[in-house]
Parts: structure tokens; sequence; C-alpha cells
């Protein structure tokens, strides 16, 4: 069983920058991919920013040039750096971790970006 901690999250106002992190521990085989989701209010979740062990990324559209997934696998850490944040980021932000065939998730984290 793989569990997830995540940090980093927090009030920020527009034109900010936060950086969430997520350890994770307990996995038993290597972690493929790594990422984070959000779910804004009253929105379906949606992927952010992934990751793949050879380092290969993928952002949604929304976030291509503000935000960097980057991952540390001695650590099995996941780090999203986000930049010039809108207040359309405003959502709770969701760890992903993939091992084998199987997800792991966060409990998430609220990252609020005020106008």
């Amino acid at each position: 069983q793989v569990q997830l901690v995540e940090s980093g999250g927090g009030l920020v106002q527009a034109g900010g920058s936060l950086r969430l992190s997520c350890a994770a521990s307990g996995s038993g085989s290597s972690i493929n991919s790594m990422g984070w989701y959000r779910q804004a209010p009253g929105k379906q979740r949606e992927l952010v920013a992934a990751i793949t062990s050879g380092m290969w990324t993928n952002y949604a559209d929304s976030v291509k040039g503000r935000f960097t997934i980057s991952r540390d696998n001695a650590k099995n850490t996941v780090y999203l750096q986000m930049n010039r944040l809108k207040p359309e980021d405003t959502a709770v932000y969701y760890c992903k971790v993939t091992t084998g065939a199987i997800n792991y998730w966060g409990k998430g984290t609220l990252v609020t970006v005020s106008s």
C-alpha cells in the first residue's frame, strides 16, 4: 500500500507562486507515473501535469508555460512549481502515483488564488 503526503497548498495573490510536493512511501515496486490533478468547485477533476519515470512530461494547455512538474526518484517525491497563478487555478490539487497498474491518490491540498 502506497501512502502519499502532499504539502505546499495555501492562499496566494494572482501572479504569485506556490510549490506543491507529494512524497510517496510504502511502494514495494518502482513508481511509474507521478502527476497532479485538480478539482475546482462544481467541476470534474482534471489533469494538471504528469511525469513518467523517464522524465517525459505532459501538461494541461491551461498551465503550459506557467507550471513545471519535476520528480526526485531517490526520494519518491513529485513537485509542482506553479508560477503566475490565476484565480481560475483555485482548486483542490491531488497527487496521483502509479505503480504497475495501480493508481494511488493523495487526500488533496487546497490552492486558493485571490484576485
